[in-house]
């Protein structure tokens, strides 16, 4: 079953004040107008500020944006001209809207929208007075000192049909800041360019950390949000897979509003990340926004909650944890664009991007079409260090699955091309860690796999995949615990992590621990998630076994015979004698094999 495609967008409702009291009064006159201010005023604003038309609801509209800011001022605009409009018009002729916006995680099916997001927006549109906005809080901390309007609190809402209260508030705006949209449908204010050319884009993801908004009114807190800068810029540049603007060109810009597009173009980069800092008593808010600047489209929004106490502490934990979500955000990212370029026009890069797409998929046919991918990467360039250790973590895939029609050749290449890798980039965290990862899965002395993947984690601490691929380290050696540690370090820097299956891995470590209750239920869920991954299916096989539950035990095996040739491996990868057989005991057991 294929993941459902979620999104990250601005959302929109609108809908008629008394429409069907309207109607009633005067149904052709009722439409008429509508049909005007969709036509003069709603499409206009849509063009001017990027936004996307979902669906029309009968007196209604549901409308995408890809910025916060760029969907109340559009939701402003829009509430502006039909005030206008009405001015000029006797009361029987007026038509009012209420408008409701969010800022949420939505699920995309076509063209549609679904999913919390939309309906907190059009819950929170129910709210709205006459003629009013209502937003989330989600969204009130994307726009704020961005757009001119007051935000009124309301406090938290009990919305129909929303399990949780909806903190919201109320928009209010200066006419004389929002004039009327023209009514020329369609058109657009042209764009202010900036002043000196645009710089050209560098060949690797690159990123300017705007200076953070200090929201708490207090000089003294300055200090604290330029620190913060500091500190996500310094966590940023440790990976090397990323162009980072440095500090003293991003804060030109401070104290100034910005329009992301605008600094995209004059600093030369794809992504822009900015923030703010608020401060109550001892207690500080950070919220953060990763924005692709030739679109505006926000990828990643998150707040960081904390104490002043310890403030050092503070900036370091957040700046890990921005660093940590943002590298595997951006990836994302650039796997989208480069799937839109035409297949005429690939670059080394462009050919490693595909093949992680399908490296993330899992699935057998898909590991060795990445594995072509990645070697026609290396072929146009023989020193490009990522792209050698996923051509080796391919062969890595292919042995542990038992899908290599020869393992000896699959842990020969994928040896070679870890090492090459390693020459080729020896100072990148990611190729540090992830050639140690396969090294020691193919038999390198695992103290030395194990001290160059410290090494790496020493480059980036904020490395997620290090500290995954430190786990599998620790718990190849027996030391399940502390693997676990390690595990749960690497989601806590990327809590979305949706390409590493760490259900698998935590729920291995319990299985090593003989916590096999704990490491069932966590091999199930993870197969729910990636149902054609065979070691899964080995350790809850034996897992099975171990518990006593022979028949489950074997059904698991009968899935597993489907996915591969090999059910009992050698597993000579797992260094701890007793949790070898303990895992393969189990395995032999369970595949009706003699112990």
């Amino acid at each position: 079953m294929a993941r459902e495609q979620r999104k990250l967008a601005a959302i929109v409702a609108a809908d008629v004040v008394g429409y069907s009291r309207l109607m009633g009064r005067d149904e052709t006159g009722t439409l008429a107008r509508l049909r005007e201010h969709r036509k003069k005023r709603l499409e206009p604003a849509l063009a001017r500020y990027g936004g996307r038309l979902v669906k029309l609801t009968g007196d209604g509209a549901l409308v995408e944006f890809a910025s916060a800011v760029d969907a109340l001022s559009a939701a402003i605009e829009f509430q502006q001209a039909v005030a206008d409009t009405n001015q000029t018009r006797p009361e029987t002729e007026c038509i009012l809207f209420r408008v409701g916006l969010h800022l949420g995680d939505l699920i995309v099916d076509g063209d549609d929208l679904y999913g919390d997001g939309v309906n907190i927006a059009a819950r929170l549109q129910a709210e709205a007075q006459p003629g009013g906005i209502i937003i989330s809080r989600a969204v009130r901390e994307a726009v704020e000192g961005r757009v001119k309007a007051k935000l009124h609190a309301l406090g938290e809402l009990a919305l129909k049909n929303i399990e949780r209260p909806i903190r919201a508030f109320r928009v209010e705006w200066a006419a004389v800041d929002w004039p009327s949209l023209t009514d020329a449908p369609g058109q657009q204010a042209e764009p202010a360019m900036p002043s000196t050319p645009p710089l050209p884009l560098p060949d690797k993801p690159s990123i300017a950390v705007l200076p953070f908004q200090n929201m708490s009114g207090d000089p003294e807190q300055e200090y604290f949000a330029d620190g913060m800068v500091e500190e996500i810029i310094t966590a940023l540049s440790r990976n090397r897979w990323l162009f980072v603007i440095a500090r003293n060109s991003t804060f030109t810009y401070k104290g100034h509003a910005v329009d992301v597009k605008q600094v995209g173009r004059a600093l030369g980069v794809r992504y822009v990340l900015e923030g703010s800092v608020r401060k109550a008593g001892s207690h500080v808010r950070i919220t953060g926004q990763l924005i692709e600047s030739e679109t505006g489209t926000h990828l990643w929004a998150e707040r960081f909650d904390g104490s002043l106490e310890d403030i050092f502490e503070l900036q370091d934990r957040v700046a890990n944890s921005v660093a940590g979500v943002i590298e595997p955000t951006v990836q994302s990212a650039e796997i989208r664009r480069s799937a839109q370029r035409p297949t005429n026009d690939l670059t080394a890069y462009d050919l490693y991007l595909r093949a992680l797409a399908l490296r993330f998929s899992w699935e057998r046919n898909a590991i060795f079409r990445a594995l072509e991918l990645l070697e026609q990467a290396i072929e146009r360039d023989p020193r490009y260090g990522r792209a050698l250790v996923e051509a080796a973590a391919c062969h890595f895939d292919a042995h542990q699955n038992g899908w290599s029609e020869n393992p000896g050749e699959s842990r020969r290449k994928g040896m070679e091309f870890a090492r090459r890798a390693i020459e080729a980039a020896a100072e990148d965290s990611f190729v540090l860690c992830r050639a140690a990862s396969v090294l020691g899965y193919f038999g390198e002395e695992i103290d030395v796999a194990i001290a160059m993947l410290d090494r790496g984690l020493e480059l980036d601490p904020s490395s997620h995949i290090g500290w995954r691929w430190s786990g599998w380290l620790r718990l190849w050696t027996g030391q399940a615990d502390l693997a676990i540690k390690h595990f749960e370090t690497s989601l806590r820097l990327n809590p979305r992590e949706q390409n590493a299956n760490p259900l698998m891995a935590i729920g291995v470590a319990h299985f090593m621990a003989r916590r096999f209750d704990e490491a069932r239920v966590m091999l199930c869920q993870s197969l729910q998630e990636k149902p054609s991954w065979v070691p899964t299916y080995r350790f809850l096989a034996s897992c099975y076994a171990h518990m006593g539950r022979l028949d489950e035990a074997k059904e698991t095996v009968k899935r597993l015979r489907t996915l591969t040739n090999v059910v009992v491996p050698k597993a000579e990868h797992w260094r701890n004698a007793e949790h070898r057989e303990l895992y393969l005991s189990g395995l032999r057991l369970a595949a009706g094999e003699e112990t």
